[in-house]
């Protein structure tokens, strides 16, 4: 077992024990990315609040912190722990979304943009916690101040050393915290613009966590904010150095280090570590599987690919091949991802064609329309007995390894509700399991749902009316319920023997409400 597969089982074992407390849709680990832009606003939100109690003055920056945190602690006080918590829960919430991405291999291939658009993203949150510890200016902050003043100094881009304007009271100004308050303002502006570019390739990006966590989430800071009030650590005497602080570990847990590492040392590992974030997504590089193809002959610009597309890789564009349509779908291929829902969305994908060549308007060149067609066709003849069951799974899912019985699709939004029809109505199967991602989150953001509203007819292209609903069965498991699923094909297989019976009832009173009638 490799490490990206241990590590993404992990994430499904602690995901699996989360979703009886939280639901699978309110599951914070599903949901890392949007908690992270909530974070983000409390921390905003907060920081402008605070900003109108703040002195930046050498004396009284410390002496206002401790004036809003003592004197009008129901308030301010609260927004400052509040501030505080937001910021290292946002830090926490950030390095577990990052060894999910890596644990889900979704960093690599044609997702390298949003990974590396991430990295820089990265410093800056922490940058904008340092500063902020610099404005309170007390021991810890005056520690901070040291130790990172001596790190730049080892630089050779400061034409005098900047520690020394920490070394005597007398040779700090009221501009140094000045020029904190604006790099504490600036940088999270430019985070901001790095969040707002790292969602540039994901369609329906999702910035809001359900309401339901947002609250649960506001409400848990609110708490610890009055609980465990954030409190300073004493006044800054340049006179003195400080030799007993309290670290925050989520923001500053790499000062103790930097302290007993060489100043060469630790730049050479930050550029190193940089370096290797931003070349991780080729290190190595993900095999590429060819983009979704579109046939003109067959597509009539209808966009249902395009609204149903996770990644913004499709596009309307004005015809160019005569057709009596207005327009036509395009692939960026540095944007496809090759999940193969836009085939599973297209009108033009039905298998039930018998004459000509089976094309459809947008289709995967390794895994076209007609290929799976053979594949679900070979796969149903090894069907035996009883409540005969094709499961057609996600590669992503419980039902990712190939079996007798399976057909293994990167998505399960690549098959069409054509297909489900095609299998029972010619008899291929006695029913089909849809075997999708664990229903917290699909790995292609978007299929699972798209999958549920086709089925349930509420979103095209919909599931026709004559494929009876019993003879479908939906699960939605991650890698490491496979028993589950094997268990759920069983007693969806068991339930199959009994809908013949059901149909046939089903007919007979039909009847007889015609017969009545008449």
């Amino acid at each position: 077992m490799n490490f990206r597969k241990a590590l993404r089982q992990g994430f499904d074992w602690a995901e699996r024990g989360l979703d009886p407390l939280f639901g699978p849709d309110w599951n914070p680990l599903a949901n890392l990315g949007s908690l992270g832009w909530f974070l983000f606003w409390i921390v905003a939100i907060t920081g402008i609040y605070l900003f109108f109690f703040f002195d930046t003055g050498v004396v009284n920056a410390y002496a206002s912190v401790e004036w809003l945190t003592n004197d009008h602690w129901f308030h301010a006080g609260v927004a400052r722990s509040l501030h505080r918590y937001a910021s290292d829960l946002m830090v926490l919430v950030m390095l577990i979304h990052i060894a999910r991405e890596i644990a889900l291999d979704r960093y690599r291939g044609r997702r390298w943009f949003s990974w590396v658009s991430g990295v820089p993203a990265l410093w800056f949150v922490y940058l904008s916690g340092i500063t902020g510890y610099w404005l309170v200016w007390d021991k810890l902050a005056q520690y901070v101040a040291l130790t990172t003043t001596e790190l730049l100094d080892a630089l050779p881009i400061f034409a005098e050393p900047i520690a020394r304007n920490f070394l005597a009271p007398d040779s700090l100004s009221g501009r140094f915290f000045t020029l904190m308050v604006f790099l504490h303002i600036a940088i999270p502006l430019l985070l901001l613009l790095v969040m707002w570019i790292h969602i540039q390739r994901i369609s329906s990006a999702r910035t809001n966590p359900p309401q339901g966590l947002a609250a649960m989430t506001l409400a848990a800071l609110v708490i610890a904010s009055f609980v465990f009030p954030a409190t300073s650590q004493g006044p800054a005497d340049l006179a003195t150095i400080p030799t007993v602080v309290g670290i925050d570990w989520f923001v500053l847990s790499l000062y103790p280090v930097i302290e007993m590492t060489p100043p060469g040392v630790l730049w050479a590992g930050v550029l190193v570590f940089t370096l290797l974030m931003i070349g991780a997504p080729w290190l190595p590089a993900k095999r590429q599987v060819p983009a979704a193809k579109v046939f003109l002959d067959h597509c009539n610009g209808c966009a249902r690919c395009v609204a149903d597309c996770p990644y913004a890789a499709i596009t309307l564009m004005p015809r160019s091949d005569g057709a009596p349509f207005a327009q036509e779908v395009a692939v960026d291929p540095a944007r496809c991802v090759s999940c193969g829902i836009c085939m599973g969305a297209c009108p033009s994908s039905t298998p039930f064609r018998r004459s000509g060549e089976l094309i459809t308007g947008i289709d995967l060149p390794d895994r076209s329309l007609a290929a799976l067609r053979e594949e679900v066709i070979a796969a149903c003849g090894s069907l035996t007995g009883p409540g005969r069951v094709l499961t057609i799974a996600c590669e992503h899912g419980a039902g990712g390894a190939t079996a007798s019985g399976r057909v293994v699709l990167p998505c399960v939004g690549m098959a069409p509700p054509s297909l489900f029809d095609f299998i029972i109505s010619r008899g291929l199967a006695d029913g089909v399991c849809i075997a999708g991602c664990a229903e917290r989150e699909c790995a292609n953001r978007l299929g699972a749902e798209w999958t549920r509203q086709r089925i349930a007819r509420t979103r095209d292209p919909y599931l026709r009316e004559r494929v009876p609903r019993e003879r479908l069965h939906t699960v939605w498991a991650g890698p490491t319920e496979k028993q589950r699923l094997e268990a759920e094909v069983a007693r969806f297989s068991a339930a199959l023997t009994v809908v013949p019976k059901l149909e046939q009832a089903r007919r007979l009173v039909a009847g007889t409400k015609e017969g009545a009638a008449e």
